[in-house]
């Protein structure tokens, strides 16, 4: 049988005909697949899309409309123009986060590989402020009177120099002070690892 019989046929209910097609036309998708790339898709989705197409030549094909073309140009276009459509619309913003998504599998995979950190509890991130505030209480008590103020201002963005103008002080006396509590708060954190 031609494939235009083959496709008389499956519009006329027959699927062992589109069995038949499927078979013979799979290679042909194949083929128009492998020049193609599907952002955020992979060759399986192209090869997907190439079937839809394959699907609509044999719903839509008529050989008495148009140029009298063959099943298999008609195929070919229609498999053509619906793995470019696929590659279009996954190309264009509005499907980026659906692009850029990632499946619940794949961010399993990546917790156990250790790829991806745990999202926080409100519990954790509270625990994590009040051991923060903890560790900067205890910082404090180690510091100088003078250390702390410098210790403040360089939390509060200011460089040494800006610091040391702002209290009237050598740039050198403030970095020396800055030096300081870097290596009490180092000192500090090595007795609490213990």
């Amino acid at each position: 049988m031609t494939d235009e019989e083959l496709v008389e046929r499956y519009q006329s209910g027959d699927s062992s005909a589109a069995e038949i097609l499927v078979e013979k036309y799979k290679q042909l998708v194949r083929i128009r697949a492998r020049a193609l790339y599907l952002t955020g898709g992979d060759r399986e989705d192209l090869l997907q899309e190439g079937m839809i197409g394959l699907f609509n030549a044999m719903r839509t094909y008529r050989p008495d409309h148009g140029n009298g073309a063959s099943f298999r140009t008609y195929a070919s276009v229609c498999v053509s123009r619906q793995m470019y459509s696929a590659v279009q619309s996954s190309v264009r913003k509005k499907n980026q986060p659906l692009n850029e998504s990632v499946s619940i599998e794949e961010l399993e995979e990546r917790q156990d590989d250790r790829k991806l950190g745990t999202a926080d509890s409100p519990e954790a991130i509270l625990l994590g402020r009040e051991s923060e505030s903890t560790l900067l209480r205890e910082i404090r008590s180690v510091l100088s009177s003078y250390e702390r103020v410098v210790l403040d201002l360089y939390l509060a963005g200011m460089d040494y120099r800006q610091i040391a103008e702002k209290l009237g002080k050598p740039d050198k006396s403030v970095d020396n002070a800055l030096q300081r509590i870097r290596g009490k708060v180092q000192n500090l954190l090595r007795s609490r690892e213990k």
